[in-house]
């Protein structure tokens, strides 16, 4: 009787690893599909070479699957063949020398100058329609993730000096430069955070009805439907991100200032800019980004 090798390696990852069941399933699910891929080519799982791996990668390609999502295939299918090696059924790692797709590979999407006019233009002028001017403007504006941008307090606001103070990833914090027009529907919101807010308080700039902080799900909601009024289709919060740093690139700006005003992780790159200083930001910001002023 043929063994089930699959089904032992999972067994293995729960018991010996202890990994959650949501990940041992989507496990599962990508090691059945490679058993499916060695059915079809009248061979096991044992036999399978590195043309084999590679030509099961183009396949999930040509499906139309994303660079992170055939990395995580590949993760199932290395992890399979190193359990086989060391329980002796293997001589031979086929995944060797195999590369991981790079994510950069796959272009993130970005909208022409006309879409952003098009996709700020859908709120009306209801209260808040016009809390959702002014998020839309500030995204675009900075290039905030959208965590970001519904954790801003109004104190991280300064509408004199056109800079805002943004807590990032691992606590980072960083000053961006905003444009007179996100001043400008900032600056209309105002009245209407002082109507929601009622008799509350609350330290967050964006506010509900109720008082209450705007919520990530409800704001990705929002931009979504905005995206599809407009009829651009699916729009994300990181979308207008890279939108962001796309229109500062086309227009002059040098790459260690977008990079610094997008808060990128990496430490050591983030230490190399650090001579950047916040008038500088101003100054690029004020000649590259199309709603500066």
């Amino acid at each position: 009787m043929n063994r089930d090798f699959v089904k032992e390696f999972l067994s293995y990852l729960a018991v010996e690893r202890g990994l959650a069941t949501n990940t041992l399933e989507s496990y599962g699910r990508d090691l059945a599909k490679l058993a499916d891929f060695a059915a079809s080519c009248n061979k096991s799982l044992l036999s399978l070479d590195r043309g084999d791996i590679l030509s099961f990668t183009k396949n999930l390609r040509l499906a139309g699957l994303d660079a992170k999502t055939i990395g995580r295939h590949l993760a199932a299918i290395r992890g399979l063949y190193k359990f086989l090696l060391l329980d002796g059924h293997m001589q031979h790692d086929p995944t060797a020398n195999v590369e991981t797709p790079k994510a950069w590979q796959t272009l993130p999407k970005f909208l022409t100058k006309e879409d952003v006019d098009r996709l700020l233009a859908q709120p009306d002028n209801s209260d808040t329609g016009i809390r959702d001017q002014a998020m839309l403007q500030l995204l675009y504006a900075t290039g905030m993730r959208v965590s970001e941008l519904i954790s801003v307090k109004l104190a991280d606001v300064n509408l004199e000096t056109g800079l805002m103070t943004c807590l990032g990833k691992g606590s980072k914090e960083r000053s961006i430069p905003f444009g007179q027009v996100a001043e400008k529907a900032l600056t209309r919101y105002m009245p209407i955070r002082t109507k929601f807010l009622g008799k509350k308080s609350s330290p967050f700039l964006f506010l509900n009805p109720q008082g209450s902080q705007v919520s990530r799900q409800h704001f990705w909601k929002t931009i979504v439907e905005y995206g599809e009024k407009a009829g651009l289709g699916h729009i994300t919060p990181h979308m207008i991100r890279h939108t962001f740093a796309t229109h500062l690139i086309e227009h002059g700006a040098d790459l260690r200032s977008v990079q610094l005003m997008l808060g990128h992780s990496d430490v050591s790159t983030t230490q190399i800019y650090t001579h950047v200083t916040n008038e500088r930001l101003k100054r690029v910001y004020e000649m590259c980004h199309p709603r500066a002023k």
